[in-house]
């Protein structure tokens, strides 16, 4: 019985001292970062930039001339990694707060329409880059640099 009783108080005051978690990010109305990962089939990569650079982009600039977003950067690593953790790009987004990072735009379709006046053409072109697409993740990121 004694052993049950120390392990459950090891369970529950030592090891969350231990447990390691993102902290949050910062209040309602603070910039809230997002990166956004796309693993692609090999050989596919520039046909992803391309489309992605043509009917994407765009869109997400319309959002950074709104002032829901304050920056876009799009990345691609300098050298191989293993392919288990492989990822060809990141796009790091930087949104005016968390409500304009996790509630959907009320004008993005009319952008679209307006950007992409080819409505097919611009399907087609986005369900292409889609089937290129091995993995795709999103990961809130919260900046824990200290300030000076």
């Amino acid at each position: 019985m004694k052993q049950i009783l120390k392990l459950v108080l090891l369970a529950v005051f030592v090891i969350p001292v231990f447990a390691q978690g993102a902290p949050p990010q910062g209040g309602a109305d603070q910039p809230y970062s997002m990166e956004y990962y796309y693993k692609l089939a090999w050989g596919r990569q520039q046909e992803f930039l391309d489309l992605f650079l043509k009917n994407h982009y765009p869109l997400l600039k319309k959002g950074v001339e709104s002032g829901r977003m304050l920056s876009v950067k799009i990345e691609t690593p300098a050298n191989h990694m293993t392919e288990d953790a492989r990822w060809d790009y990141r796009v790091t987004i930087k949104f005016k707060n968390s409500t304009a990072a996790t509630i959907a735009n009320p004008d993005e379709e009319a952008l679209i329409k307006q950007l992409w006046p080819d409505q097919e053409t611009y399907k087609r072109e986005e369900r292409r880059r889609f089937e290129i697409l091995l993995a795709h993740w999103d990961l809130p990121v919260t900046d824990i640099t200290p300030k000076k």
